[in-house]
């Protein structure tokens, strides 16, 4: 099997559950976000996009419910034993197949907690799901339940967050030799993601953020490359990705020569990202966090340019998001721990003047404060 984490942190990680759901007064939990399956079985794939449950019970039961394409899947990275397929056909019914595999297992009448947030259960299969199981068993949302557990990382986990962060710092290195006067956005990207193959990475939960000129006032990814001019800007938001652990950064590079007012905002930023880090310790609310931020961009007149949020917790992530919770957020009352894995970023686009200028990284809480991940320069870079 491919697993990645040895037999005592599974089990470390199931008594975590166990306790979560005896102190929420659940049964069992029925997951259907593909991060919980990896955290609680080592379980690696995509076909979370099609139906499929995990079942996890009090009494020690664990079950998984999937297609015939995952079968296989389930096998080889992870150490779950009983694996069972629904019907792929006309009419299939997997949430019917998914109440006849909880009434075998003897889950009839339980109280079962359900991942709802989450990007493997679309509304019509959760519709479906309730449908299936009502009188059957109490659901109740427990979408939060594995979300928290896993924010905190173990010493296990930890160890691949550093090796993402050496990835992303790989990745910024490879960038900063693109970039330059007529560069072409694909190479830069090519050069990025190439870095992080190289020493071991994987794919990102989602694409890596680029874009110039006009674009570089861009907060997601889009189709579409062009060549950087004489004077230009470059904003990329990245991360550096291993055994799907994350550790993110966020920079923009000016080309040619740096504008007055990039100057201005990269030390509006740099500030910002210093207060936020400050902030980020054991106690500390994600609220608290977001609060450093808005008083310092605020205090530079920069309030209708910054965003409402400025960063989130990181860990093990799939397709469509890297992003976890908590989220920086103002009145967010989620209090930072020891082993929590944080991405700030100050993302200052003015439109009036069409100037950008970003800057994060990713802090792992500690006993003492937060500490910064990535070894590159907070400077602002002209190319």
């Amino acid at each position: 099997m491919a697993l990645h984490f040895d037999e005592a942190e599974f089990t470390a990680r199931r008594l975590r559950l166990d306790a979560a759901l005896e102190v929420a007064g659940l049964d069992g939990l029925l997951m259907f976000a593909q991060e919980s399956m990896y955290w609680l079985t080592g379980y690696d794939t995509f076909g979370f996009c099609f139906f499929q449950c995990l079942y996890v019970g009090t009494d020690g039961t664990t079950a998984l419910l999937t297609r015939s394409a995952d079968l296989r899947q389930a096998q080889r990275t992870s150490n779950i034993a009983d694996i069972r397929i629904w019907t792929d056909a006309a009419g299939a019914t997997p949430a019917g197949q998914l109440k006849d595999m909880l009434a075998a297992l003897g889950a009839r009448g339980k109280r079962l907690g359900v991942e709802y947030e989450s990007h493997g259960l679309v509304a019509a299969n959760g519709r479906a799901v309730d449908a299936a199981l009502d009188g059957v068993c109490t659901l109740e949302d427990a979408s939060r339940l594995v979300t928290r557990l896993r924010a905190v990382k173990s010493p296990a986990e930890i160890a691949y967050v550093r090796k993402a962060a050496e990835l992303g710092d790989a990745a910024y290195d490879a960038a900063l030799a693109e970039i330059a006067p007529g560069a072409d956005e694909g190479a830069v990207l090519a050069a990025m993601q190439g870095a992080v193959f190289a020493g071991g990475g994987d794919y990102p939960a989602n694409e890596f953020i680029i874009g110039s000129g006009a674009d570089a006032l861009l907060c997601r990814y889009k189709a579409g490359r062009r060549t950087l001019d004489r004077q230009d800007q470059i904003t990329l938001e990245w991360a550096g990705v291993y055994r799907h652990y994350h550790a993110a950064l966020m920079r923009t590079v000016c080309v040619g020569a740096a504008s007055d007012r990039h100057v201005a905002l990269h030390a509006a930023a740099l500030e910002a990202l210093r207060e936020v880090e400050a902030t980020i310790a054991p106690g500390r609310t994600a609220g608290e966090v977001f609060d450093a931020h808005a008083r310092v961009m605020d205090a530079h007149g920069l309030e209708q340019h910054r965003l409402a949020a400025c960063g989130y917790s990181l860990g093990a992530k799939f397709t469509p998001s890297w992003m976890d919770w908590p989220m920086f957020y103002t009145g967010n009352p989620w209090v930072l721990e020891p082993g929590m894995v944080m991405f700030a970023h100050m993302i200052i686009m003015d439109s009036d003047t069409g100037t950008a200028m970003c800057l994060g990284r990713t802090s792992l809480v500690t006993e003492s404060g937060g500490e910064p991940l990535s070894t590159a320069s907070l400077d602002l870079i002209v190319k």
